[in-house]
């Protein structure tokens, strides 16, 4: 860190984790400065995590690590940045007599000659009014407060205006769970693969970007457990939901959520190699909107994986036969693939039923699913109910790799039906096909009592 400013902040393990991913943390490790992880870093979760500070603090050190670079710094609305406790009050604690503050552009200018920019959002159209600005950072706080559009719209802005060649432009954004922007963020920053760890997503049609996400939780700010002990019991004293997504840091929760026994920390499971002799099947849901097919591996104890998806929209019944055959392994043993009794429908104008397509294709071995849905989604809710395999251990009967991304989404996406408060909802689709899909799966094999203990 720059001779010229010396700053009253230490990070604690979390925050460092995530200066590090910014390629920022050297000033607290020693060494040289790297390049960000991603091209776009999400960090936080629950409420009280150290976030904001941490935001702050990639502003100010990048802008001392790159002399002349430009900081934006982004809530939606200008009383979230300048209220109590809000980041322009935050920053004159960290940075009073350390750098020069210019009151009436919200902004700061270091001794390196960079600066931070204090910046709001509030309405969609707000963004056009960086139109001819450009930032080498951007940092959003509360990030799910805003819309996908303006944090798309924002990384336009986001570019170099130094020529130092080690410097690479980022986005960092930090928040809890919840608001406007929940969905777009638990898609493209939480349900993209492991935690810390660089992905790459597609954020428009083939077009693709490096994200990774760093969690946060309470427990990670001792400083703030120990100012203020009685925090902790607030978030507690929260209705469920809020308190899941406050408290716990809970990505999945929301209202009206069909599947409220999904817990991401435990039906996640990292990818291992599976046994050669655990049994293997496949489900499939088949629409011209979507193929969604999954490939279950069953343990000796019963416990059902998921290690292998596809999902993918615009596949005609023989390209789907043949991207399933092309997933396989030719040395792997599937026993059979439960599928949409539908398919073996008979077209009026072919006389040819889809299963038929798809065994001319080479997919052998289909067999009509049970459809019943409500039997079926209760089904699915035994394997999904977590239960204790020891004190304060908790397991369930159905894992999911972390790279079967798209029904890590949709499971705990799906609503109720409003109609029918016991069954599900059928829309959006690009929900419902993998969720039925899994469902032909796990009624395919009734869960076995051994599972869990008497």
């Amino acid at each position: 860190m720059s001779k010229e400013i010396v700053i009253c902040w230490r990070p604690q393990p979390r925050q460092l984790t995530f200066l590090k991913a910014c390629g920022l943390e050297p000033p607290f490790t020693g060494g040289l400065s790297t390049k960000p992880m991603a091209r776009v870093i999400g960090y936080g979760g629950a409420a009280g995590g150290g976030k904001s500070d941490a935001l702050i603090m990639v502003g100010v050190v990048g802008g001392l690590t790159y002399p002349g670079i430009k900081v934006g710094y982004f809530r939606r609305t200008f009383p979230q940045l300048n209220g109590p406790g809000g980041a322009i009050m935050r920053s004159h604690e960290l940075l009073s007599g350390q750098a020069k503050w210019h009151g009436g552009d919200r902004r700061w200018t270091l001794p390196t000659g960079s600066i931070i920019q204090f910046c709001y959002c509030d309405k969609e159209k707000d963004v056009f009014n960086y139109q001819s600005q450009q930032f080498d950072i951007v940092l959003f706080d509360e990030a799910t407060h805003f819309l996908r559009f303006q944090y798309r719209y924002m990384l336009t802005r986001n570019r170099a205006t130094t020529d130092n060649p080690d410097f690479v432009p980022f986005m960092a954004m930090a928040t809890n769970p919840g608001n406007v922007g929940h969905m777009w963020f638990r898609k493209e920053f939480i349900n993209i693969g492991d935690f810390e760890e660089p992905h790459s997503v597609e954020v428009e049609p083939t077009k693709y970007e490096v994200h990774m996400f760093i969690p946060a939780r309470l427990s990670d700010n001792q400083k703030l457990e120990r100012r203020d002990p009685n925090y902790r019991e607030s978030l507690e004293a929260q209705p469920e939901i809020i308190r899941k997504q406050l408290l716990e840091g809970d990505w999945d929760a929301m209202a009206g959520q069909y599947f409220p026994e999904w817990n991401r920390t435990i039906h996640v499971v990292k990818p291992f190699k599976i046994p050669g002799h655990w049994k293997k099947f496949r489900s499939l849901d088949y629409g011209l909107d979507c193929t969604a097919c999954y490939w279950y591996a069953v343990s000796e104890s019963g416990k059902l994986y998921i290690y292998r998806e596809l999902w993918q929209s615009s596949l005609t019944l023989s390209k789907a036969a043949k991207k399933i055959l092309d997933m396989t392994p030719d040395d792997e043993q599937i026993m059979y693939t439960v599928a949409s009794p539908d398919l073996w429908n008979r077209r009026q104008e072919t006389g040819v039923s889809g299963e038929e397509i798809m065994h001319r294709a080479g997919l052998y071995g289909l067999r009509p699913a049970n459809s019943d849905r409500i039997p079926g989604w209760r089904q699915l809710r035994e394997y999904l109910d977590p239960f204790e395999v020891e004190e304060g251990v908790l397991d369930a009967k159905l894992g999911i790799f972390s790279h079967c991304i798209n029904v890590i989404e949709h499971l705990p996406a799906l609503m109720h039906d409003d109609n029918n408060p016991e069954d599900a909802a059928d829309e959006p689709h690009e929900i419902t096909h993998s969720c039925e899909s899994i469902r032909y799966g796990v009624m395919e094999r009734p869960p076995l009592r051994s599972l869990t203990p008497d």
